[in-house]
């Protein structure tokens, strides 16, 4: 291949990859060609984008794009991951497609730079994804307020009641007794 056509593919990796900084590597070349082409559809739908190159050429591309880690992973057949709406849910979904075809061999991947083998991509398919988190938190903001709702609504507010018709009594009694001396 010749250093114009290696760029041309190099440019392409790196237009197919966009702003993807997250991604995992697995070698699923013991596949057939229907389970392949199978796995890739269902990751489509999750649009999660499988590509597999050769690996000096995804090396070029990855440093092109300031992604860093994989240099160690891109050994025998790779195919990277990435998209998906974040990088656990990508790691859900390809430890469950390992699970289930045992062809499917997870190699690792970068996190913000970090790298991660094997079982870091495991491990991390165990963590709670974004949408979970940003839940755990909003409902860790509004817990005192919710908390200060229920006790004013639980036995709270008989109190509350019984305060205000004792008020509401004394103030009709020195009321009513304000217009008589007068």
């Amino acid at each position: 291949m010749s250093k114009a056509v290696k760029g041309m593919v190099i440019d392409d990796i790196g237009q197919r990859m966009g702003d993807a900084r997250d991604m995992l590597v697995v070698d699923a070349s013991k596949l057939g060609a229907f389970a392949a082409n199978r796995w890739r559809l269902d990751l489509r739908k999750k649009n999660i984008t499988a590509l597999t190159v050769r690996n000096t050429l995804a090396r070029r591309a990855l440093e092109r794009s300031g992604v860093k880690g994989l240099d160690e992973i891109l050994e025998g057949p790779s195919t990277l991951l990435f998209g998906g709406r974040d990088i656990v849910e990508l790691s859900k979904e390809i430890v469950e497609a390992a699970k289930k075809d045992e062809k499917i061999r997870i190699k690792g991947g970068t996190v913000e730079g970090s790298a991660l083998d094997a079982a870091g991509v495991d491990s991390l398919s165990k963590s709670p994804s974004r949408e979970e988190l940003i839940a755990k938190i909003a409902s860790q903001i509004l817990a005192p307020g919710a908390n200060l709702a229920a006790a004013l609504l639980g036995p709270g507010s008989t109190i509350a009641s019984q305060l205000k018709t004792i008020s509401d009594k004394e103030d009709n009694g020195s009321g009513e007794a304000a217009t008589e001396s007068a």
